[in-house]
């Protein structure tokens, strides 16, 4: 009897087929070159070498789109939390008194408030977007502003959390189904290795890729490009300035109007007791080369005799804030694309990261960009401001290696309508500089559609819309963090854009707050694209 062979055939259709006797196993598309059978005899000898790591290449991904994936259980049942702010999530599933039987995912989720050291639920269901969860019991270890929240696989799992702050999340325990998945799951991975070597080799051997530059930078000049010393900075002698008036309050510190030696300025006083957002904007300001027409200009700092309060002497923006500004005002087309391009140019400059005449620049992360941190000045610009929150993103050399570091990470901070949905729920390395970045990216999002929905040209034949925060329309003034959680990182809501707007604004728009923060513009992209929008309105 002839035994059965498994083969793997590229067709006229450019599939991949895995074929066993007369049983096809998986068929799919695969990014192939057409010619490639075409192509085959009149290849010279010098080629078939390539040809062949091609041919690796295919078969190993053939391989591994072959592993079947288990089958997601369905039918799983949730405590279920009768409220109004609940009733979304029985689109998810059939509700029967306390539960609910979820329709098209495996997992229960609970968000919990702490109350006097205890977590009271808040919400309990089906969860809202279909996604993995491995872990059979409610449990968490990480505490996101009073809120706690629990992802569970097994049956009425989100009833009771089990949560220990001081506690590191011990290891996953899986049931028989997550062990499958895991299985398969590192099958899979172990295919994908093999095809990445080969693609790896295939391009030390024929594109010629060569690193060794990079590693033989002298000693001398990694210490020259190094960021990691933060240089002390002198105060400045306060005794001639002047509070003239009260112009802004936050949440660290209060903003005046001022004189210095005859000057207009804004003063930024900061009480005692928040000495350290003090200092973390003063080495903001003070990094090398962080003069830009899109940031404020930063004069100095120093404390005040009488009081010890610190004190920061920026640029005074007539203007106000952005918030305060969009209040009051609507715009014409020039004026919101020159608002918003600022804005997108300052951000941009901000996450740059550069070496100039032996000094580095290293990126820095705003964290907290709202319309309340960004000021407009006469000209019509917007500047940022604001940086207490900031993160910079050092780095420092040694003999031998480059290493990434970051101070300012302990927590989660922002303004909650601004935050993005990784940051808001928690999902989030937030020692990853790269995720800080994007994060800022969602915010300057939003932004752009707070400045866009006071454009008159926008709306002509209509009103223009009084002046909203992102989501105000949806979920009152001062959402909770629970009900953004909801919205924007579970149900993946955005604020309205009107359809009738150019699609350039719209992909803008979509590009800058999509979930996926990999998927997301950068602020220097998203300023290029602003400037190729054109310069007369055309909705």
């Amino acid at each position: 009897m002839q035994e059965e062979k498994e083969t793997c055939h590229i067709d006229k259709g450019h599939r991949c087929v895995i074929v066993k006797g007369c049983w096809t196993a998986w068929e799919t598309q695969l990014p192939f070159p057409s010619q490639l059978t075409d192509i085959r005899p009149s290849l010279q000898p010098a080629h078939r070498e390539t040809e062949q790591m091609w041919l690796y290449l295919v078969i190993f991904g053939c391989l591994s789109l072959c592993v079947p994936a288990p089958a997601v259980e369905q039918g799983r049942s949730c405590v279920f939390l009768t409220s109004s702010r609940n009733s979304k999530k029985m689109e998810e599933g059939h509700v029967n008194g306390t539960i609910q039987y979820c329709a098209h995912t495996n997992c229960c989720v609970g968000f919990f408030r702490i109350i006097e050291g205890q977590p009271v639920a808040e919400l309990q269901g089906c969860k809202m977007v279909v996604g993995g969860c491995l872990d059979p019991t409610c449990f968490t270890s990480t505490t996101h502003l009073d809120y706690i929240r629990c992802e569970c696989s097994s049956n009425l799992c989100n009833g009771n959390i089990t949560w220990n702050a001081e506690e590191k999340q011990p290891q996953l325990k899986h049931s028989s189904h997550s062990t499958d998945m895991v299985t398969a799951t590192v099958v899979v991975l172990g295919m994908l290795l093999c095809t990445l070597v080969v693609a790896v080799k295939c391009r030390h051997r024929f594109r010629g890729y060569d690193d060794k530059q990079h590693l033989s930078l002298p000693e001398e000049s990694l210490t020259s490009l190094c960021s990691c010393h933060i240089s002390k900075q002198s105060d400045m002698d306060l005794t001639s300035m002047e509070l003239q008036q009260i112009v802004g309050s936050g949440h660290f510190a209060s903003v005046w109007q001022g004189s210095y030696q005859g000057t207009t300025v804004a003063v930024k006083v900061f009480p005692t007791w928040c000495r350290q957002e003090f200092t973390v904007e003063r080495e903001v300001y003070g990094l090398p080369h962080l003069v830009h027409a899109g940031i404020a200009h930063f004069l100095g700092a120093g404390r005040k005799s009488d009081s010890g309060d610190c004190v920061l002497l920026l640029e005074l923006a007539t203007c106000g804030s952005l918030s305060s500004f969009l209040s009051k005002n609507s715009s014409d087309w020039t004026t919101t694309l020159k608002l918003a391009q600022s804005l997108s140019e300052g951000l941009a400059y901000l996450h740059s990261d550069f070496h100039r005449h032996g000094v580095h620049k290293p990126a820095v992360a705003h964290r907290d960009l709202s319309s309340n941190n960004v000021l407009v000045r006469d000209d019509g610009t917007c500047v940022l401001c604001d940086f207490g929150s900031s993160t910079i993103l050092r780095s420092c050399a040694g003999p031998h290696s480059w290493q990434r570091y970051m101070v300012n990470v302990q927590s989660q901070v922002g303004t909650l309508c601004y935050m993005a949905p990784e940051l808001l729920d928690g999902c989030v390395n937030l020692s990853s500089g790269w995720c800080l970045i994007q994060g800022d990216v969602y915010s300057l999002g939003t932004l752009l559609w707070e400045l866009l929905m006071r454009c008159s040209d926008l709306f002509i034949g209509c009103p223009v819309p009084e002046h909203r925060l992102p989501y105000e329309e949806e979920l009152g003034a001062s959402p909770s963090l629970e009900q953004l959680i909801v919205h924007v990182s579970e149900r993946r809501e955005r604020p309205s854009v009107p359809k009738h707007w150019q699609q350039g604004l719209h992909d803008i728009l979509l590009d800058s707050w999509d979930h996926d923060s990999d998927a997301r513009l950068t602020a220097q992209c998203a300023r290029d694209r602003l400037v190729s929008l054109p310069p007369c309105c055309s909705i």
